[in-house]
């Protein structure tokens, strides 16, 4: 049964959907059953604004990994984009003037900043094109930093310094996620912007490395940023789990103080198995629901968008 609430703002922030596109061969808008996230999909979820991510598998080198993504962003604009029913956001604002417009939104994000190389100009390049997140890395180390899968956690290279700051002033989103726990302590002495979790859970509900620890989720919500509570598996317990598992992650974050700090990064497309009642995007509006019967109007809102539209605004550039 429907629940009694006006429209809310739905943004996912993060989704493997071009990965998938590019390795599988999928089309956005004609699959009806593969993706997690196709098109059909997106709608029934509600969804306004998806975060389109550019992962590579590292087997790739970080100079086949920036073909790949170049690809990928190609995808993005002939196909998303070109299908007549996205537009992209590239600045403060966008997501309104498309609402506005008929428009669902969606925004590039790297997944893991292998493909910089360390030079800087590839990463003014990847804005250029229409990149405004960045994931530092992925499991694995890199020029940025170590992953949250390495045995050593050396935290940020001076390289990776230089891209948090680089990213500050481009107003790119900064997104910890898979990032080792030193790492993620650099970046909080050195952004001075809100900084995103995109896709974790908290620690202190199930121990996997990609979680993150309570002092962890308390400086995230001191830059003002958020974590995207994410429905990986793994991340939310063991064995078959649901979304009455993943609210136990939500309520701890919120008792933590994370009511204007918690949002939604799916995963979807990225991960070989689900949860057992949210197996694909069709599936979110009950989680929409629960939050409602939880928490109310005003905290469900917040979550499944209305954070994520304030630390986007509070960063893009006008």
């Amino acid at each position: 049964m429907q629940m009694e609430y006006g429209k809310t703002l739905v943004i996912d922030g993060h989704a493997d959907i071009l990965y998938r596109m590019e390795k599988e061969g999928l089309r956005f808008y004609e699959d009806k059953d593969n993706l997690h996230l196709n098109y059909d999909r997106i709608v029934k979820a509600g969804i306004d604004l998806q975060f389109f991510v550019l992962f590579v598998e590292p087997k790739y080198t970080p100079a086949e990994q920036l073909t790949i993504h170049l690809n990928m962003i190609e995808q993005f604009y002939s196909e998303v984009v070109g299908g007549g029913k996205f537009r992209p956001i590239l600045k403060k604002g966008d997501l309104e003037r498309n609402l506005a417009a008929g428009y669902r939104s969606g925004l590039l994000s790297i997944e893991g900043g292998d493909c910089i190389q360390s030079d800087l100009r590839i990463l003014r390049t990847m804005y250029r094109l229409g990149v405004r997140a960045m994931g530092l890395t992925w499991n694995q180390a890199n020029c940025i930093a170590d992953g949250c899968g390495e045995k050593i956690d050396r935290g940020l290279t001076p390289f990776g310094r230089d891209v948090v700051r680089e990213m500050n002033r481009l107003g790119m989103i900064v997104d910890v996620a898979h990032l080792g726990e030193k790492g993620f302590w650099d970046v909080m002495e050195v952004a001075k912007a809100p900084v995103i979790a995109s896709h974790a859970n908290a620690r202190a509900i199930h121990d996997h490395r990609r979680n993150l620890h309570d002092n962890q989720l308390q400086a995230l919500f001191k830059t003002g940023g958020l974590i995207g509570v994410t429905f990986v598996p793994m991340f939310v317990g063991t064995g078959d789990v649901a979304i009455s598992d993943l609210m136990r992650h939500i309520d701890h974050i919120l008792e933590l103080g994370g009511e204007d700090h918690l949002g939604i990064g799916s995963d979807f497309d990225g991960i070989e198995w689900t949860m057992t009642d949210l197996r694909h995007g069709g599936d979110l509006p009950r989680l929409q629901e629960r939050l409602f019967k939880a928490y109310g109007e005003d905290v469900m809102k917040k979550i499944m968008g209305g954070n994520f539209k304030r630390v986007i605004d509070s960063i893009l550039k006008g």
